[in-house]
């Protein structure tokens, strides 16, 4: 009897309904992978072979396949939502337990870990203190307490004094403006991260020779005061004595004495107006974290109020030989099964693991229009082999009703 066999067909239907269903129930949920239902027949076998009029017995379903195409990407205002183009998945630790997941919403929680909704931490390979990124593999951790600030050490001035400049007369005094040709100002930080002045006074005292007056909030520092220090320039414009210098000098509010190296070597003397190109200092101010930036390679970089900035590590991607052979855990995550293979874990952007965009997320990978057509084709199966249980039950009743 056929019956069997028909239901076999309306099982195997029904399934498929159910899955486009699943499809059309996640066309928005973000990082998502459709499946698709493979089916196989039945045969009836014996230990001997298959007979050479022998009948199918119907339909099964043989594998439910995920198929990981990429989905469109969206962009967003977070920095910490993560897309991936290519074929990698981002590690996340849940609780010891690495799980892999396309779906890169990402926020932190109260310790400052990067995290995802069910609260498993995105993994990196971890920096060292000064921002080398390492072999090893962790969560990312952002820290918002304040950063040590770094006392000024040295200064690079890069300026031009005008060679054509006249020699003035009067005795210098940083209160008389006719005292001096040029000066320039920058900020100095001692080591409690407390902003002082530095300003700096340019006074010509003959050809190719200039006297600097260093002055520290008011005060002069020079080394060589009361006179200031000499720099010389040969005839070509450039540098050749005087450089580098020094200032030194004693904070107050409790910080650090400090002696500050001033390299001239960038200045020249040339026949055009007083110029500043640059004026460089290496110390900074106390900061606290004001942003994140991670790059289309994974590397995070945290941006400071003080215009400091630190690597903290760079995001680690898996792929594996068969993607399809991953175990599915919900919540858009996968587990590592036998058949998908070891994770290969690397850099974005290494071999198919793909490039990350920062502020995007990678959409389902749904096709609406397809399953749309797809359950059609399903209701028609269905309705068959339907159809095929009326006809055997008409045909039964007949036989029955023989008389």
């Amino acid at each position: 009897m056929p019956f069997r066999t028909a239901l076999s067909g309306l099982n195997a239907a029904s399934s498929e309904l159910r899955i486009i269903g699943n499809n059309v129930a996640n066309a928005a949920t973000t990082g998502f992978k459709e499946s698709r239902a493979e089916f196989s027949d039945i045969f009836a076998t014996s230990n001997l072979g298959v007979a050479a009029n022998a009948i199918g017995t119907g339909v099964r379903v043989s594998s439910v396949s995920q198929q990981f195409t990429q989905g469109n990407i969206g962009f967003t205002d977070n920095n910490l939502d993560l897309s991936i183009s290519g074929q990698g998945f981002f590690i996340m630790n849940d609780n010891g337990v690495n799980v892999y997941t396309r779906a890169g919403a990402l926020g932190v929680d109260r310790d400052g870990y990067v995290v995802n909704n069910q609260q498993q931490q995105l993994t990196i390979f971890q920096a060292d203190a000064n921002g080398n990124i390492t072999g090893a593999t962790g969560p990312l951790q952002l820290d918002r307490s304040d950063i040590a600030p770094a006392a000024t050490t040295t200064i690079d001035v890069q300026a031009n004094l005008d060679a054509s400049a006249s020699v003035p007369t009067a005795a210098f005094s940083p209160n008389d403006a006719s005292s001096y040709n040029n000066s320039t100002s920058l900020t100095v930080f001692d080591s409690l991260g407390s902003p002082h002045l530095n300003t700096m006074y340019f006074r010509k005292t003959g050809d190719n020779a200039w006297d600097v007056y260093q002055y520290v909030d008011g005060v002069q520092v020079n080394a060589g005061a009361p006179a200031g220090d000499s720099i010389t320039f040969d005839s070509t414009g450039a540098i050749v004595s005087g450089s580098p210098t020094s200032i030194s000098f004693t904070p107050s509010g409790g910080a650090t004495a400090m002696n500050v190296t001033i390299d001239f070597r960038n200045t020249s003397q040339y026949g055009s107006p007083f110029s500043v190109n640059a004026l460089v200092q290496d110390g900074f101010a106390t900061g606290r974290l004001s942003g994140i930036d991670i790059s289309d390679t994974g590397v995070i970089t945290s941006r400071f109020t003080n215009g400091q900035s630190r690597t903290l590590g760079q995001v680690a991607i898996a792929t594996f030989n068969n993607p399809q052979g991953l175990r599915q855990l919900g919540d858009t995550s996968w587990a590592e099964t036998f058949d998908s293979g070891a994770p290969l874990v690397g850099e974005p952007g290494n071999g198919s693991a793909g490039l990350i965009e920062s502020g995007a997320l990678e959409g389902s990978n749904v096709d609406l229009t397809e399953e749309l057509v797809n359950m059609i084709t399903a209701q028609r199966n269905f309705q068959a082999n339907a159809q095929v249980i009326t006809t055997a039950d008409t045909i039964t009743q007949t036989i029955i009703n023989i008389r």
